[in-house]
């Protein structure tokens, strides 16, 4: 259903976008809405409310709390994935790295890549996977906390797949799904981090959600 629902949140946005002049060239804001009714001098005012990804706390390889502070006036990436997964997991990371290296200087961006394997994804192990994959800056932080949260904010507030599933090799089914958040912590893109073109796009998607006006 949140599947369905973001799909069509999805359509009506592109072709938003579609309609708009080539000089906005802005990004759809994705998920669901909902308009909001204000009084103002005296006449009804229809505002839309957007979804945006709530506040959390997890901890990161770092030991560092990690919260919605840390990503405030920022733009973001999310995923979920897990270091024993034995499938799809290796090649986003590679295409996570392509972001890293054009990004890792700026701050203005962070990476947040969320275990969905937090029993076995230790801060101590994801210590050593950082350091296996040359991950020196604060600008990507992998993150473990409570498996149930985590799963939850997957699948109910980025609208991807991620649970267990003990047929699948590794135990957990999720999606290879690359999420572009913006500074309000409403999404903006959904990509395939398992395809080079996808993160090509998100790539170009990264420098005009950065070079968007603040308070959009």
């Amino acid at each position: 259903m949140k599947n369905t629902l973001l799909a069509l949140a999805l359509g009506l946005a592109l072709a938003t976008a579609c309609t708009s002049s080539p000089e906005e060239k802005k990004l759809p804001i994705l998920g669901p809405r909902e308009p909001k009714v204000t009084t103002v001098n005296g006449k009804p005012q229809v505002d839309t409310v957007y979804h945006t990804i709530p506040d959390f706390a997890f901890l990161d390889q770092d030991s560092q709390m990690v919260t919605q502070q840390t990503v405030a006036n920022k733009i973001y990436v999310a995923d979920f994935f897990f270091t024993s997964c034995p499938s799809i997991c290796p090649k986003m990371k590679s295409q996570m790295l392509r972001v890293y290296e054009k990004y890792k200087d700026n701050p203005r961006v962070v990476l947040l890549s969320h275990s969905i394997d937090p029993a076995h994804d230790t801060v101590a192990v994801l210590r050593e996977y950082a350091d296996r994959l040359g991950v020196k800056s604060a600008t990507w932080h992998f993150l473990t906390g409570n498996r149930d949260t985590i799963l939850d904010l997957a699948q109910q507030h980025y609208f991807t797949t991620a649970m267990e599933d003990k047929t699948v090799a590794g135990g957990y089914a999720h999606s290879g799904a690359f999420l572009l958040v913006d500074e309000q912590r409403r999404l903006r893109g959904h990509y395939d981090g398992t395809k080079e073109q996808d993160v090509d796009k998100l790539l170009k998607d990264m420098d005009l959600l950065l070079a968007e006006k603040h308070g959009n």
